[in-house]
């Protein structure tokens, strides 16, 4: 068994009480598993969009400023005066980041669970991946199959399981299909995967043409372009041959989820339907899991009544998923790890070229198409 540290390099994120964002790469006492925990030798971990909101604080990168050395850097960057009124609760506390990763696990706690994971290469939830080691809990390891490599695993968890979270969502809340925006994503590729290979009517929403065509490259039958003219009547179109009643929004902001509403509304009601004040008795549903708009909500109503607007995460699911159902969808992301569940990196970076103020700023845009992952041990 490899020897463990007493001290590890660890990604930190400090916001300041002078307005101020500060990350560096600290040393830090090398965790200790408990009876019911695994310690696991970080070897990959993926930067997502849900790690930039506590890794960057909303600071503004474009401002960003290199530090420290070559071998010990640091940036800063300033935040505004509004955005730290809504981070009070944490200015003056180093934090550590990333909440998902791959690697071996190299040490283990007595309960038999974490025993039985010692030496087994796992995709895992760790909540602080972006160092050399991490904690995790057995239940939130996903072992993985024999040959697979750490970047195989390394984004096994949180884009698979909201992929299939949507999809388990839809279906437990009586809706027939799903509409998606930010759809080019990576996590939108699976989705897409998954709704084609389980015949679940997907419409997909995006910005540029080349993500539309990216997307009909892959098989997707519905894919409307909000950057296009008939953006709005080619959603109606594709809501009435799907009857998709429920949306998941990554983008958070401005008009996309009015627009979402708006379109299912007219989708449903024929244009001959007599005119109801309240609209149709149809509920049509938009959960908000992202935030890459920062804008608030603008609501434009033309959809009745019978609507709803609320935020969906992938913990909360979790938790109100039953042991074996939870354990049916992480079987079938090992069993489909390199053809539904696959994620594709444009670049690969070590702990401290993730604090070159260039890499950061563009990982900092999260642009379709890149995608980063980390190497710890780099």
């Amino acid at each position: 068994m490899t020897e463990i540290p007493a001290t590890m390099r660890q990604l930190r994120s400090l916001v300041a009480p002078e307005g101020e964002l500060r990350l560096s790469v600290g040393i830090v006492d090398t965790p200790t598993p408990r009876d019911h925990e695994v310690l696991v030798r970080v070897e990959a971990a993926p930067v997502n969009p849900s790690d930039l909101g506590l890794l960057l604080a909303m600071a503004d990168i474009s401002q960003a400023v290199a530090g420290g050395s070559a071998t010990d850097p640091t940036v800063t960057a300033p935040i505004e005066e509004p955005v730290m009124r809504a981070l009070d609760a944490r200015v003056g506390k180093e934090m550590s980041v990333g909440n998902e990763g791959a690697g071996v696990v190299v040490a283990a706690g007595a309960s038999p669970e974490a025993q039985a994971l010692l030496g087994r290469a796992v995709g895992f939830i760790g909540g602080a991946t972006y160092g050399e080691y991490c904690l995790a809990v057995p239940q939130l390891c996903l072992p993985l199959p024999d040959g697979a490599d750490a970047a195989d695993g390394a984004s096994s968890f949180v884009n698979p399981l909201t992929a299939l979270g949507m999809v388990a969502t839809m279906r437990a809340e009586g809706h027939t299909g799903l509409v998606h925006t930010a759809a080019a994503s990576n996590l939108g590729q699976m989705l897409n995967r998954i709704c084609l290979a389980d015949s679940v009517p997907l419409v997909n929403i995006v910005r540029r043409p080349e993500q539309a065509q990216l997307l009909r490259d892959q098989g997707a039958l519905h894919v409307c372009d909000s950057s296009e003219s008939t953006f709005e009547a080619d959603l109606v179109a594709a809501l009435r041959d799907t009857g998709a009643t429920l949306a998941f929004d990554a983008v958070g902001g401005g008009r996309l989820v009015s627009q979402i509403l708006n379109a299912m509304e007219a989708a449903i009601v024929p244009p001959d339907a007599p005119y109801s004040r309240y609209g149709s008795d149809v509920h049509k549903q938009v959960y908000v899991y992202g935030a890459l708009d920062p804008r608030p909500i603008e609501l434009r109503r033309r959809f009745g009544f019978a609507w709803g607007v609320g935020g969906w995460l992938l913990t909360p699911f979790l938790a109100r998923t039953s042991a074996e159902d939870l354990g049916r969808l992480q079987q079938r992301v090992v069993d489909e790890l390199t053809t539904t569940f696959a994620s594709h990196y444009t670049d690969q970076i070590s702990l401290n070229e993730a604090l070159d103020v260039e890499t950061l700023q563009r990982y900092a845009r999260q642009a379709t198409g890149e995608k980063f992952l980390l190497r710890p041990q780099a």
